[in-house]
């Protein structure tokens, strides 16, 4: 069964941190990690287990269909994303979730009549990867001791890590300033031939703004393409700017 949990209970149920960002905790790690971490989190920002978001946007459905959305990410538990938007006129509300290990879509007509429930394997595979990507609204999550951290080149860091058995290479590409202009992984789909498999998946970042010590991306194009290299776009799919962010 999808877990039943609501955003404001995710949200609410964060526990206290009082621990707070120092330069030197990042002193080891390569060169391009250490510039994207040092310009992601201001010195004594207190280290955050979880952002709240508020964004609005366009998604692709049938055509590009505007909406408003609240998003909570816990670095311990995963994501809650509530979304409305109108179809042919029609309300359709619902959300995405990843929760302690699973994942889960329900989407209503009028918040009332299902359209799309979803929960499964490969629901929750996907929904890690989604997970693992939205890291960089939570920049803090990415200085745990677990994130193995190496670099292509000064622009190009790499970051390493596990969910729920799931390892990925999120792949990062940032200014000579450290500011955030893409990041991909390899995402769990269902292909048009029904086969699944991972596939190149990630965004790019237009612009970015500074919340309560993090900066982080708040214009922002997602989708899938079919290469390594960020700018090689096939499926875009959603386009977003975030409007609030609220760390804790």
């Amino acid at each position: 069964m999808p877990n039943l949990l609501t955003l404001d209970e995710l949200w609410d149920a964060i526990p206290p941190k009082e621990s707070a960002f120092r330069p030197t905790q990042i002193a080891e790690l390569p060169d391009a990690a250490r510039r994207y971490l040092a310009h992601a989190i201001a010195p004594g920002t207190r280290i955050a287990s979880a952002v709240r978001l508020k964004m609005r946007g366009e998604i692709k459905l049938r055509g590009w269909l505007p909406f408003t959305a609240e998003q909570a990410i816990r670095q311990d538990r995963g994501f809650i994303w509530s979304a409305a938007t109108r179809l042919y006129g029609v309300p359709i509300r619902g959300s995405d979730s990843f929760l302690d290990g699973e994942g889960a879509m329900q989407w209503k007509l009028f918040g009332l009549l299902p359209v799309m429930m979803a929960s499964g394997s490969d629901i929750t595979r996907s929904a890690i990867g989604r997970f693992q990507v939205e890291s960089v609204w939570l920049p803090s999550a990415l200085c745990r001791p677990d994130v193995a951290w190496t670099q292509a080149d000064a622009l190009r860091p790499r970051a390493r890590f596990t969910t729920h058995g799931e390892t990925t290479d999120l792949d990062l590409a940032i200014s000579d300033t450290g500011r955030l202009r893409a990041a991909t992984l390899k995402r769990w789909r269902q292909t048009d031939g029904g086969d699944f498999g991972y596939r190149p998946f990630g965004g790019v970042f237009d612009e970015e703004r500074t919340f309560g010590g993090y900066t982080i991306p708040t214009r922002l194009r997602v989708g899938w393409h079919g290469s390594e290299n960020p700018g090689t776009w096939e499926g875009e799919f959603f386009r977003a700017t975030i409007t609030e962010a609220h760390f804790r």
